[in-house]
């Protein structure tokens, strides 16, 4: 900038201006493949030397088991890094250290230094591909010893894999993102076990036959020991609910082990009963409950979950999903567990209009009982007027909204919704 002459340094960008940049690159899309990664990497010169990560793919369940492996590690002493993917709220849960988020003059000033570096790139890098380098350059400035890294689609082509891992873990397989990943599970599990790498060993949770067999011909072919666990953790307490997260905390011990990361019991034991991860099956206060599940599996697993916790009793569920899912099965595991639907519109350009969601819900439920609402606060409101517990699900976007508006952050609702 010339000022009376005079060059003066233009100002860096606010944390609002940097995220600003970075969700305007959201217009170039989803490019799978690692050309552009691995080049970004190379010249910011992360990942830091003797880090040592814990590479997570799925279909369901990848958070949970990076947010226990996170959890075990801190109550054994490591400083840990944690990358997950979607933020519920803010930006800033993507990229934590020891539990705690990213600052914001940490992301600003990331941000701008890969704007920079990658401004007259062609092809120019995507949102997620920049986010993963700027994970990777706060685990390096911050000393990360270990790292959960959990995969952003996929697995082969996905921007994390960039990365060589001490084991590569695999959460259950099924059908999601079809669009990218494949039609048949076969197809599916060839992407997720992309992620396998030569003599790296593979921790994988018990699979569908069709997924099973593709993961153990690709460990066969990378010379990779392949684990597959099936039996729950139950030796002590577990702080999030349902048996679904003693499947992964299994996964997540194994996963440990396998990669020699040393965790003694009593660590695993306290981070498993201190193990933090909202909007699985989060019970917001006695009468709410708050849970992303965005596909037929995991509105299979949050059906179930319900039962275990509550028996017969059934929920006002407060429903908007994404209108690439299979709407249809999310809705079918739904309805068994509703006593109502209350269909308000989502904050998301992909999201199914609330009229179009109650056209399919009326023609496979025509005995339950649908409100369409005009908002989230009147859907909370109608909910609110009836005994039954409420259950807020559909998408992990919806059930951030549902976070930040409950919380009453007007700057998280804003932020959370772009």
């Amino acid at each position: 900038m010339n000022v009376g002459g005079a060059l003066v340094p233009r100002p860096s960008p606010t944390y609002r201006e940097a995220l600003a940049w970075l969700y305007g690159t959201q217009r170039f899309g989803i490019k799978l493949g690692l050309d552009n990664i691995r080049r970004l990497l190379h010249e910011l010169n992360v990942p830091g030397k003797h880090q040592r990560f814990v590479h997570v793919a799925g279909t369901n369940g990848k958070g949970s088991v990076c947010a226990m492996i996170d959890a075990i590690c801190r109550a054994q002493g490591y400083r840990t890094g944690l990358f997950t993917s979607p933020h519920l709220v803010t930006y800033r849960e993507r990229i934590q250290v020891e539990g705690e988020m990213i600052p914001e003059e940490k992301v600003a000033e990331g941000l701008n230094a890969i704007r920079i570096r990658i401004s007259d790139w062609n092809p120019h890098p995507t949102f997620f591909e920049i986010t993963t380098a700027l994970a990777l350059i706060h685990f390096k400035e911050r000393d990360c010893e270990v790292i959960a890294l959990e995969t952003g689609l996929g697995g082969r082509l996905d921007a994390t894999n960039a990365v060589e891992p001490v084991v590569s873990v695999i959460t259950p397989i099924g059908y999601d993102h079809q669009s990218w990943l494949g039609n048949s599970l076969e197809e599916i599990a060839g992407e997720k076990a992309g992620i396998i790498k030569t003599r790296i060993p593979v921790v994988s949770a018990a699979q569908d036959p069709a997924a099973e067999k593709v993961l153990r011909a690709r460990a066969a072919e990378c010379d990779a020991q392949i684990e597959i666990v099936s039996e729950p953790y139950v030796r002590t307490p577990l702080a999030l609910a349902g048996a679904h997260q003693k499947q992964n905390a299994s996964l997540a011990i194994a996963a440990l082990r396998s990669g020699g990361i040393v965790v003694e019991e009593p660590a695993i034991a306290r981070g498993l009963a201190a193990v933090h991860w909202p909007a699985r099956f989060q019970r917001w206060d006695e009468h709410t409950v708050i849970d992303g599940a965005h596909n037929p599996a995991g509105a299979d697993v949050l059906a179930k979950t319900w039962r275990e916790q509550f028996g017969d009793d059934r929920a006002t569920i407060i429903l908007a999903v994404l209108a690439d899912k299979d709407v249809a099965g999310i809705w079918r595991s739904f309805a068994s567990i509703a006593w109502q639907m209350i269909l308000p519109p989502a904050h998301n350009e992909r999201a199914l209009p609330p009229h179009e969601l109650a056209k399919i819900g009326s023609g496979i439920s025509p005995d339950l009982p649908i409100s369409v609402v005009s908002s989230l606060g009147e859907a909370f409101h109608q909910a609110g007027s009836k005994p039954e517990r409420v259950l807020v699900t559909g998408s992990l976007h919806f059930a951030g909204e549902a976070l930040a508006m409950l919380g009453g952050d007007a700057a998280a609702f804003e932020e959370c919704a772009q």
